[in-house]
C-alpha cells in the first residue's frame, strides 16, 4: 500500500503541474515558467517550515502566494511577446530562478545538522511531515486535499464568465478584444492564477521529497509542465489529468523495456499528436459527451 499512495501522491504533484499551465495555455500563451514558479514555491515553503518553524499549512499557502505574485510579475513583460518569443522569454525565467537557487546560501545549524539552502549542494532538511509522523496515507490525503480544491475550483471556473473570456482570448484575441474583453488583464490573471498553482504545487513537493537541487526545476519539469495538458488536451480540466496518466504509463509503465523506452516513449508521443492533435479530450470530445448526458426533451403528443 506505501507504494500506492506514494504513488497518488506524485500524481497530485503532476496534475496541479499541468493544472497551472492548463489555465495559461486557455489564453493562447504557451509558458515554460512553471518549473519556476514549482521552484519558487518548493524552496519557499520548505525555509518556511524547516527553518522559520511554520506549521505546514501557512507554508504551503506561502509557496502559492510567491508563485502567484511572481506569476504577477512575470505576466506583464510577457504580454509584449508572443509565440516562441514567449516560450524563450519564460523559459529565461525559469533558468534565472534555477540559477539563483544554485548560488543561494541560506543555512542554519540544528544539533549536528546543516539545514536550509546551501547553494550546489542543494536544500536539505524539509522533514515537517517526518518529525511529526505522517503516515504515507496522511501525506497523500492531504496533498489531494488541494489537488480537489483547485480542480473543484477550475470546473467552476471553466463553467463561469472567467472561463468564457479566458477561452475568447485563446481563441481569437482581436475578436475578444472587439467586444470588449481587456486583454491584458485576463492573460496576467491566467498567469498569476498558473503562478498559484505552481507554487502550491512545489510547496507541497518540497515536503514530500525532503531535499531539493536546482537540477530538478530545469527544462524537463518545464517541459512536462507545457505536455500534460497539451497531450490531456484543454477541453475540459480532466485533460491535464489525462495528460499525466498518459505520461505516467509511458514513464512507468515501459521501464521494463530499459534504453528502449527512450525511443518508444517519443514515438508514442508523436503518434498521439497525429491521432488526437487537440489532445485526449478536446473541445469537440467534451460537447459530445455533454449532448450524451443531456435529457432528452420531451416530445409532444397530437393529443395534448
Amino acid at each position: 500500500m506505501e507504494f500506492y499512495f506514494a504513488l497518488a501522491t506524485l500524481f497530485g504533484f503532476r496534475i496541479l503541474l499541468g493544472l497551472s499551465a492548463y489555465v495559461v495555455i486557455l489564453t493562447g500563451q504557451i509558458s515554460m515558467a512553471q518549473a519556476g514558479f514549482y521552484a519558487l514555491g518548493a524552496y519557499t515553503a520548505g525555509a518556511a517550515t524547516a527553518l522559520w518553524g511554520w506549521p505546514i499549512v501557512p507554508a504551503v499557502l506561502l509557496g502559492a502566494i510567491v508563485g502567484a505574485v511572481f506569476g504577477f510579475l512575470v505576466g506583464f513583460p510577457a504580454l509584449r511577446v508572443r509565440g516562441l518569443f514567449l516560450v524563450i522569454a519564460t523559459l529565461a525565467f525559469t533558468e534565472i530562478v534555477r540559477m539563483v537557487f544554485l548560488n543561494l546560501k541560506y543555512t542554519i545549524r540544528v544539533g549536528d545538522r546543516t539545514i536550509g539552502p546551501a547553494a550546489a549542494e542543494g536544500f536539505r532538511g524539509i522533514t515537517y511531515y517526518f518529525e511529526n509522523g505522517w503516515s504515507s496515507l496522511q501525506i497523500a490525503g492531504f496533498t489531494w486535499l488541494f489537488v480537489l480544491a483547485v480542480l473543484l475550483a477550475f470546473w467552476l471556473m471553466d463553467r463561469s464568465r472567467a472561463g468564457v473570456v479566458l477561452r475568447a482570448v485563446g481563441e481569437d484575441e482581436l475578436a475578444a478584444s472587439s467586444v470588449g474583453i481587456n486583454l491584458t488583464a485576463a492573460k496576467v490573471s491566467a498567469m498569476t492564477l498558473g503562478g498559484l498553482v505552481a507554487g502550491l504545487a512545489g510547496a507541497l513537493y518540497a515536503h514530500y521529497a525532503t531535499y531539493l537541487s536546482q537540477e530538478e526545476f530545469g527544462v524537463l519539469l518545464a517541459s512536462f509542465a507545457v505536455a500534460y495538458p497539451l497531450i490531456g488536451g484543454t477541453g475540459s480540466v480532466l485533460g491535464p489529468i489525462a495528460g499525466v496518466l498518459f505520461f505516467s504509463l509511458l514513464i512507468d509503465g515501459l521501464r521494463f523495456l530499459g534504453d528502449w523506452r527512450n525511443l518508444l516513449f517519443g514515438v508514442l508521443i508523436v503518434a498521439m499528436m497525429n491521432v488526437r492533435p487537440h489532445g485526449i479530450i478536446d473541445v469537440r470530445l467534451v460537447r459530445r459527451l455533454a449532448a450524451l448526458l443531456r435529457p432528452a426533451p420531451k416530445r409532444a403528443y397530437a393529443g395534448d
